[in-house]
């Protein structure tokens, strides 16, 4: 399951920064993450560095994106292909 930012993100930039696939970007006025290169840092890390460092806790799954961790393998897998 990819992850989203909810309506209490502060835009204070700590989880773009985080993101090892660049899926964070820059809304108005949330940051919003591409669920299309949300890994949840499989691949990475063993837990999604964005949640870490959220000062508020604005980023929660997406419900609207479930995937297994074998979806999120095979999807680290294509990013790192692409690169």
């Amino acid at each position: 399951m990819s992850l989203l930012i909810n309506d209490e993100c502060i835009a204070c930039d700590a989880c773009r920064e985080e993101c090892p696939n660049e899926a964070i970007d820059e809304g108005d006025p949330l940051y919003i993450i591409d669920p299309d290169r949300c890994t949840e840092c499989v691949g990475h890390y063993d837990e999604p560095s964005c949640v870490g460092v959220c000062p508020v806790d604005a980023i929660i799954p997406d419900p609207d994106n479930v995937e297994s961790v074998e979806e999120l393998k095979y999807k680290f897998d294509q990013l790192q292909e692409g690169e």
